[in-house]
């Protein structure tokens, strides 16, 4: 009778994790068929499209474009006539190509790629120091500094925005793209320091002290100490930090949105994909297939060092 009960809860357990799991992966599971069906397939309720469609991926990471709206009796000149220099091929190409319906993917890509690895670098390096100085340090006002960080988390975005929108504007940042670029890499840096603070201060405290003082006996400096003990010991936490400091960055919208509004230059990819709902090619599977091809850096580095961050997460929550 034990043994019934105990495989009927079993049994009960892993369905609710399945359904969990399930329902966690189920939007995903709807962007990848969605963004694989034709026009013509959207209605039909399966998952699994009739015939799969990779002409968005193509469109998106722009795969043999270049060719694409050329009439057939101009590909066969081309074919015919190899005497055309290379520059001469070129113009010709030029001339049919439509810009008019391209989204441009791949900038946006590097806009929010650039921007996102610059402000989890400048994080990282800015929480390493200033959780060595919270954890191993001695010197006045530490406590009310400590704590002050973590106050920035009592105030929403939204409330933040105006000022942050105001000082930025006195400044002169927001009169070139330079500059925007600058105001939201420091509001980046504002968003994801506290949490990196605390995440790598706890852990460094659970670092013996003793391993420091071996190694300034040995002559070691304190810059020394950090880069060559703290910092390998260290490594599970700092991607931890790596990683939410990208991710803050990489789906920010709220201040992209504001910030970034004249300079579609360098929108970031929360923005593109906006411009592209609200725009004419807003056609769902191009959409879907932008989604996920902007999901898939998160997901890769998930993938990549799971291990990594399993254990930072784990160790930066222990509070020596």
């Amino acid at each position: 009778m034990v043994k019934s009960k105990n495989i009927s809860r079993k049994i009960g357990f892993y369905a609710l994790v399945f359904f969990i799991v399930l329902f966690a992966i189920f939007p995903f599971i709807q962007m990848v068929s969605m963004s694989l069906k034709y026009q013509w397939d959207w209605g039909n309720p399966s998952l699994i499209p009739t015939q799969i469609n990779i002409e968005a991926y193509k469109e998106l990471l722009n795969i043999g474009q270049a060719e694409k709206n050329i009439p057939d009796s101009i590909k066969d000149l081309l074919d015919n006539t190899p005497d055309l220099t290379k520059d001469q091929r070129k113009a010709i190409i030029d001339k049919y190509k439509d810009s008019g319906n391209v989204f441009p993917f791949l900038k946006y890509f590097g806009n929010s790629l650039v921007l996102s690895l610059t402000a989890a670098f400048l994080s990282l390096c800015l929480s390493i120091f200033g959780a060595y100085s919270f954890s191993r340090l001695k010197y006045s006002g530490q406590s009310t500094i400590q704590r002050g960080v973590l106050f920035v988390y009592m105030f929403g975005g939204i409330l933040l925005l105006i000022p942050l929108y105001k000082m930025a504007s006195n400044l002169g940042l927001l009169s070139s793209q330079t500059g925007t670029f600058i105001a939201l890499l420091v509001i980046y840096l504002v968003q994801t320091l506290p949490v990196s603070l605390y995440m790598l201060g706890n852990f460094f405290r659970t670092i013996p002290y003793s391993i420091e003082e071996a190694a300034m006996i040995e002559g070691s400096s304190r810059l020394g100490t950090i880069v060559r003990i703290i910092i390998p010991l260290s490594i599970s936490s700092i991607v931890t930090v790596f990683i939410y400091s990208f991710m803050i960055a990489w789906n920010e919208y709220l201040y992209a949105s504001i910030f970034l509004k004249g300079y579609t230059d360098i929108y970031t990819l929360p923005m593109g994909l906006r411009s592209l709902f609200v725009s004419k090619n807003a056609i769902w599977d191009r959409i879907m297939a932008a989604s996920m091809l902007t999901a898939m850096p998160v997901i890769a580095l998930f993938m990549t060092i799971q291990k990594n961050l399993v254990g930072g997460l784990s160790s930066g929550g222990v509070k020596g």
